[in-house]
């Protein structure tokens, strides 16, 4: 896997990955920011929302579950001081369907954080704490 990124002015910076598709970031306006663009680390939580779902979703879906729509909302909590890293990471997810089984989904949670979703074993291997919790919506 390979991206390239390319600083277009000020601080706004557009990524290109092997998928080819563009992404703009930009700082914020303390920095020059002009809000052009995602910051940096708000694409990193991205990232890790959009791993994390894909698995649950995948997971899901091939344990038979009708599942209409995911959402993951994600909280964020970074070090005070310089590298302002992540310290605490919440998802929660909101799952519809109908007939969802809720041991189902806390297991394709627990399989993603554990075992699939590079991102967040990532993040928990470099010491970030990481955690979940979901609500169903049925569908009628």
């Amino acid at each position: 896997m390979k991206a390239t990124v390319t600083l277009e002015e000020n601080v706004h910076f557009t990524g290109v990955a092997d998928s080819g598709h563009v992404v703009h970031m930009d700082g914020p306006p303390e920095f020059g920011g002009e809000n052009r663009g995602t910051r940096p680390m708000e694409m990193m939580l991205l990232g890790l929302g959009g791993c994390t779902s894909f698995d649950v979703v995948d997971i899901l879906r091939k344990g038979r579950q009708d599942i209409t729509a995911c959402e993951a909302e994600i909280q964020a909590e970074r070090a005070e001081i310089e590298p302002k890293v992540f310290t605490k990471i919440h998802i929660h997810f909101k799952i519809s369907g109908r007939g969802i089984n809720p041991r189902k989904v806390e297991r394709a949670i627990d399989l993603t954080a554990e075992k699939y979703c590079s991102a967040s074993i990532m993040l928990t291997r470099g010491g970030v704490a990481v955690t979940h919790d979901f609500e169903l919506h049925e569908l009628t």
